[in-house]
């Protein structure tokens, strides 16, 4: 499979733009051999068109046909060649194995989604009959069921290039849902982004579905005008608080609003009852440096800060902690931006006069090392 940079407008390839962007492996920071083009101002506005009007027909299908159209788009995504898995562990530094479960897990939305569509259920059809003679007044015929909205812009997630990016969950329910897409490709995994967009326009080529119900464009500015676009109905996004924030903002602020569906990052606070700590504290401290340091800390369910009563278990805790991460080793995070947002906040906190670092080696080179610090809760409720 080639891949050309091109975006993914209406069915066809489009490269307006003289601006590049580069792949790069994620590991070494190495330029990798592809090559992107920035989508102008105009590609975002045909793209949005192009969704509009494939809306205008793929709105009319039936659930079968969908159906169909999204167990197509699986079946693509399973056929990708162990050179698609490859390219993915240099844009991201995730093992191989990871990827190959990340796939499957990638087409199973797909073809659950399917389920879905052929059970109807979705639909939530009601009918209320007329009633005539009701007095005082009679009552019409009422009927209801769901429908699509429109186009929908989906905003992927880094650290799951396959299941939450471009043929994520988010396209598989827009698509389910008789929605068409606009999908802002990830700027951490480029080319693993143009390698699903190829297998989708194929199965939309072979599902007969109309041009331009599936769109993807490339940029790191095309976001903002992407989600104002009045044709745009719609957002998907998975990725950072302040990201998720600026969306919703901006959809809010529109001269019609639209609903942003977003899962947004969280520090994700624990907290430590002291009979837990009593019974199993040695267990708790290795389960807890375990899922900190699972996948670099880039997991959503990573413990990010944890709270406890003072007492002589929670401080049997910290010691254990403090031993477990101290002895784990760097790993490579998900590209270049991740990492400098990383230790940038690292920064901060070793600045910080109320918290005190207990554990965790001085960054180095281009892996994140784990860490611990250590604050009194007045500091927390203070905000």
């Amino acid at each position: 499979m080639t891949i050309i940079g091109h975006n993914f407008i209406g069915g066809s390839r489009s490269a307006q733009s003289s601006t590049l962007l580069k792949s790069l492996n994620a590991t070494t920071g190495e330029t990798l051999p592809y090559e992107f083009h920035h989508a102008t101002e105009q590609e975002v506005n045909q793209a949005c068109e192009a969704a509009s009007q494939a809306f205008k027909t793929y709105r009319h299908t039936s659930p079968e046909q969908r159906a169909t159209f999204l167990e197509n788009i699986a079946d693509e995504l399973d056929a990708l060649s162990t050179d698609f898995l490859e390219t993915i562990s240099q844009e991201t530094a995730l093992p191989l194995a990871r990827l190959q479960g990340e796939r499957g897990r990638t087409s199973g939305q797909m073809r659950l989604f399917a389920k879905v569509l052929r059970r109807g259920d979705f639909l939530g059809a009601r009918i209320d009959t007329a009633l005539p003679e009701r007095q005082p007044l009679p009552r019409p015929d009422l009927r209801q069921i769901k429908i699509g909205v429109g186009p929908v812009a989906v905003f992927g997630a880094s650290n799951f290039p396959l299941a939450f990016s471009t043929a994520g969950g988010d396209t598989a329910s827009a698509l389910a849902a008789g929605c068409s897409v606009v999908v802002k490709a990830h700027s951490g995994h480029m080319a693993t982004a143009d390698f699903v967009a190829q297998a989708i326009e194929r199965a939309v080529e072979k599902s007969n579905m109309p041009k331009g119900v599936f769109n993807m464009i490339y940029g790191n500015g095309v976001g903002e005008p992407l989600v104002k676009h009045p044709l745009i109905q719609a957002v998907g996004f998975t990725g950072s608080l302040g990201g998720g924030r600026a969306l919703c903002d901006m959809a809010a602020a529109r001269p019609q609003p639209i609903p942003v569906f977003a899962e947004m990052s969280s520090i994700n606070p624990m907290l430590m009852l002291p009979e837990a700590l009593k019974n199993r504290v040695e267990k708790i401290a290795q389960d807890l440096a375990d899922s900190v340091v699972l996948g670099c800390g880039q997991f959503c369910t990573n413990p990010g800060l944890i709270l406890g009563i003072k007492s002589a278990e929670f401080t049997q805790l910290i010691s254990n902690l403090t031993e477990i991460m101290g002895g784990k080793p760097a790993q490579t995070m998900l590209n270049a931006g991740t990492l400098k947002s990383y230790t940038d906040g690292l920064e901060h906190l070793i600045e910080h006069q109320g918290i005190k670092h207990l554990a965790g080696q001085t960054h180095q080179g281009n892996q994140a090392q784990p860490q611990l610090f250590k604050a009194d809760v007045e500091l927390l409720l203070a905000g």
